[in-house]
């Protein structure tokens, strides 16, 4: 089928469109920067020529939204929201004016919704109260907010994605090899992670199983400390011991060097994808010494 992957040119589109490829669907990504043969230009709000590439589509994916990875001022704040909320309104615009529009919609949300916790969080969790659950709360709240009569919807809160060359491994991978990858603050925050491989198995049963609908968690079963998380990691890259990093000096680096918010590495939750077991999904992947040995391996 031809499958519409908006947002789909970073660490995660580009990967999924080479699983959906392989696999005998046709992609074509949304970006505000084309790169490559067959991607449609977009701004994630307003409607262009890309919307009729829609007409006849087997699914769209939505995996747009400004990344948090950055200092939490009112602007980039306001950017974080608006780049999630203006994507979602104007694929349903887009959606409604189709003549055969898109069986499904797959979109992406996020395990932060739950805030900062280390309780078990199934799907019906409560939900945290800070400005990264807020912002998953509006985004949610959007995507159903609009009946679409003849196109599902799936949202996926997505957990920390471990895969090769790219994501939110990578800074961490560096500061390891460098001998800077001790445990983070008091390392009791839960980090709820998954192999990219499995998120792309995911995203494809949510696309051909039409008895899918509404929320998942998209996380392996087997969350893990910071600190167990970060041994791993130690392990898989020979680097058996860093010291640890405390709260104030991860604060400061954050803001100061690597001008993001370091609540990003303090906080956690621990998340388990209870209605994907319950629907009978299968993970390939669930040992985090394995998976990271394994990602590290790949890593060019």
């Amino acid at each position: 089928m031809k499958v519409i992957l908006a947002g789909g040119s970073g660490f995660l589109g580009r990967s999924l469109a080479s699983f959906l490829t392989v696999r005998g669907h046709s992609c074509t990504v949304l970006t505000r920067h084309p790169q490559e043969s067959g991607d449609l230009s977009w701004d994630g709000r307003t409607a262009g020529d890309w919307v009729s590439a829609l007409e006849g589509a087997g699914a769209v994916v939505n995996l747009t939204g400004r990344s948090v990875n950055c200092l939490p001022n009112e602007a980039n704040r306001k950017e974080i929201l608006g780049s999630r909320l203006d994507s979602v309104r104007v694929l349903h615009e887009a959606i409604g004016k189709c003549q055969t529009p898109p069986a499904v919609l797959v979109q992406a949300s996020s395990l932060a919704i739950y805030g900062d916790t280390t309780r078990d969080c199934g799907e019906d969790a409560p939900h945290g109260d800070d400005f990264p659950a807020q912002v998953c709360e509006a985004w949610e709240k959007e995507l159903f907010r609009t009946n679409l009569p003849r196109t599902r919807k799936c949202a996926l809160r997505i957990g920390f994605v471990l895969g090769p060359n790219g994501g939110a491994l990578g800074p961490l991978r560096k500061i390891t090899r460098c001998f800077l990858g001790g445990t983070v603050g008091g390392g009791g925050q839960y980090i709820s992670w998954l192999h990219i491989e499995d998120l792309n198995r995911m995203i494809l049963a949510c696309i051909e199983d039409a008895s899918m609908t509404g929320i998942y968690n998209a996380t392996s079963p087997n969350p893990v400390t910071n600190r167990e998380f970060m041994k791993a990691l130690r392990m898989a890259l020979h680097r058996p011991w860093s010291p640890p990093v405390p709260s104030l000096l991860v604060r400061f680096g954050a803001r100061w060097v690597l001008r993001t918010d370091g609540k990003l590495a303090l906080t956690g939750r621990k998340c388990l994808p209870s209605r994907l077991l319950g629907h009978g999904f299968t993970f390939d992947h669930t040992d985090l010494d394995r998976t990271l040995a394994g990602v590290m391996s790949q890593w060019a």
